[in-house]
């Protein structure tokens, strides 16, 4: 999502004092020629620094993709940023390096990200400082730049998002605003490229000019007493009240605001909120139902017209036949398999997803599910993690560094394993339709799969927040984090930047990470199926060690081992269960819906089998590619074995309550 390392990693400073290993080789010039009277993000003096900063969810990041050409991921939500990015922009031939830092509200540090940028800026190493400000609500925005200049020199305010205000009725008159001030403003709209050319001359003007020297004596935010903090704050925003009386415009009656009211009435309603937030997650999950399964079947299809001229090269370079054949039924075809059920149904979610971040609609949803967290001793941001989630648990335990705490950022990462991923999505969708739509027709198959499936998500958000729950009053306890989210207005998705962002940013890096940790997947699932051991295959072998288990949770051996053998990805699940019932020695390729179910109930399947196979996909084991990121968030192998314990757990003993209920009650 990003193209750099963390901030947080990359300074260690303290009012100018540097250690040197805590900065990673990208950003390692920064200070390498520090007493020099160079200021330089690299070794080259006439390379100059600017730095953008300004509150979450201002077009900071859109403002930085416009100045250096740089794809980085735009949020709509506050925190979306919790990594610095790099870039070069040219101006009048000469070159600058912008470092885009997190978005804050404050230089009060809640995070290792703020806290990063914070002494970044006091080091004094930023020739010039962007302050980028929501021209919408323009008084947060100088406050803060009050603020920066109580730490920086060079400063320019950058005016975003003015056609976004005007079209709300509010109008900034910026060179009085400038005239005040004293400092740069430029009004802008970087969404359009409004503003960017002036910008640059801006910066271009301010990093010539002969700098005073930095300011010396300054405390950081976090070293002052809590009541002069308080009171500098206060004089602030008093101020910056008094600038926007002078400067800002706003018509009295307009439209476009009272709209935004009238949809959150709806969207953020008590009841109303919640019931619209189903029916958006249904809508979403029926196209994608109904969008995907053709595309499935056509890259099934040309997949397997493949295989045969495969296996001819492999035989024109003389492979031996034990290579060939594991390199084809087992490489080949678990790859294949994983991208022609996971391409379809991320080129359709991953887009309505993102265009529901585009419009400001999840904000709404972490709103409506606040209250709910709260409960379980965290706060809404966790609602946005979960989000992500749906597309790929990995994106999901990444995205939890928005959330300050670090008790409730565990809890998050622990937990998001509860959310079904793209990769589990066939498995329901094809248990769905293969043991519950019956003889329903179209198009009312499609609408009650989707009700289905939206009615399994619920349950693993309840599985989620339970847990949660638990662990707050157990393994992290304490008090939950206050939540203040800003809700931006409601704005129209550009759908070229949606489709390009989701195709990029997502779709391409999930699937080409998966395909990844498919290749030696593929391989162990052919070595197992084809090493025999006293006439029985080794697969055999461990299904049948696994059956007791297996049935104490209303499923078999066969059932477990592929989930076993699925932990590289969850798209092989199926496709396991099917090789081992009809004892083949590699994967099979069969979409044929009728004859899947017709081969599982010849192998005792029945209602209550697909019920509990789906709360085992709903409730267990993160894949391969999650638990590494577990890791590589959290650095600690405790945390990571637990957010791999607690799931698993929890399915085995839901599972078995299942099929006990289900038994009693004769359901079969």
């Amino acid at each position: 999502m990003n193209f750099f390392g963390k901030l947080s990693n990359a300074f260690h400073i303290h009012l100018g004092k540097t250690r040197k290993k805590s900065i990673p080789a990208h950003l390692k010039g920064i200070f390498r020629r520090r007493g020099t009277g160079c200021n330089a993000l690299s070794e080259d003096c006439a390379e100059p620094v600017v730095v953008l900063a300004g509150n979450p969810n201002v077009g900071k990041s859109t403002v930085f993709n416009r100045l250096t050409g740089l794809r980085q991921h735009t949020g709509n939500w506050a925190g979306k940023t919790v990594e610095t990015a790099e870039g070069f922009f040219r101006y009048g031939g000469r070159r600058f390096r912008v470092v885009d830092i997190p978005g804050m509200y404050s230089y009060t540090p809640r995070s290792a990200e703020e806290d990063a940028a914070l002494k970044f800026l006091l080091s004094g190493s930023a020739d010039a400082v962007v302050v980028v400000c929501d021209a919408g609500c323009l008084r947060r925005g100088i406050a803060f730049a009050l603020e920066t200049a109580e730490l920086t020199r060079s400063i320019i305010i950058c005016v975003n998002l003015t056609d976004e205000a005007e079209r709300r009725g509010i109008h900034v008159d910026t060179r009085r605003l400038s005239k005040i001030l004293g400092m740069p403003v430029i009004p802008a709209s970087a969404a359009h490229g409004k503003g960017m050319r002036e910008l640059e001359e801006c910066i271009a003007g301010e990093c010539s000019k002969v700098k005073p020297p930095a300011h010396s004596g300054i405390s950081a935010p976090e070293e002052q007493k809590p009541c002069d903090a308080a009171c500098a704050a206060s004089r602030r925003i008093l101020t910056a009240d008094a600038v926007c009386e002078q400067c800002v415009v706003r018509d009295k009656a307009n439209s476009r605001s009272k709209l935004d009211m009238k949809l959150d009435r709806i969207f953020t309603g008590r009841i109303t909120g919640r019931v619209c937030m189903l029916m958006l997650l249904c809508a979403v999950f029926w196209l994608t139902i109904i969008g995907a399964n053709y595309p499935s079947e056509w890259l099934a299809e040309i997949f397997s017209r493949l295989e045969h001229p495969l296996r001819q090269r492999l035989d024109f370079f003389s492979a031996p036949g034990f290579i060939k054949n594991m390199l084809v039924e087992g490489v080949y075809r678990v790859m294949t398999k994983i991208i022609s059920v996971m391409l379809p149904p991320m080129a359709i979610f991953f887009p309505l997803f993102t265009l529901l971040e585009d419009s400001g609609y999840l904000p709404r949803a972490a709103f409506n599910l606040d209250s709910c967290l709260h409960k379980c001793g965290t706060c809404g941001k966790q609602a946005l993690t979960s989000c992500m989630g749906f597309g790929c648990n990995a994106v999901g335990v990444t995205g939890c560094r928005i959330i300050d705490s670090p008790r409730e950022r565990i809890i998050a990462t622990v937990t998001n394993s509860f959310i079904p991923c793209n990769g589990r999505f066939p498995i329901l969708t094809a248990l769905i339709s293969m043991f519950f739509l019956g003889s329903a027709a179209p198009p009312f198959d499609s609408v009650l799969g989707a009700m289905m499936l939206t009615g399994l998500i619920c349950l693993g958000l309840a599985a989620s927040f339970g847990v949660s729950k638990l662990l707050s009053v157990t393994l992290l306890r304490g008090t939950p984090s206050s939540f203040a989210l800003e809700l931006p207005p409601y704005r129209k998705p550009r759908f070229l930047s949606v489709i390009i962002r989701s195709a990029l940013d997502r779709t391409i890096f999930v699937l080409g990470r998966a395909a990844a940790v498919a290749a030696p997947a593929g391989a162990l699932i052919w070595i197992t199926a084809n090493i025999r051991i006293g006439g029985a295959s080794l697969l055999n072998i461990i299904c049948q060690f696994l059956d007791p288990l297996g049935s104490l949770l209303g499923m078999d051996g066969v059932i477990l081992t592929a989930f076993i053998l699925g932990f590289p990805a969850n798209e092989t699940v199926i496709p396991l269960m099917i090789m081992a019932y009809m004892a083949h020695g590699s994967i099979t390729g069969s979409n044929d819906t009728a004859a899947i179910r017709s081969l599982l109930l010849d192998n005792g399947w029945n209602v209550s089998t697909a019920v509990c196979v789906m709360l085992f996909t709903l409730m267990h084991w993160p894949c391969a590619t999650t638990c590494v990121t577990i890791y590589r968030e959290t650095k600690s192998l405790k945390w990571t074995a637990l957010s791999i314990i607690i799931p698993t757990l929890t399915g085995c003993v839901v599972c078995a309550f299942a099929a006990a209920v289900m038994r009693a009650l004769g359901i079969q």
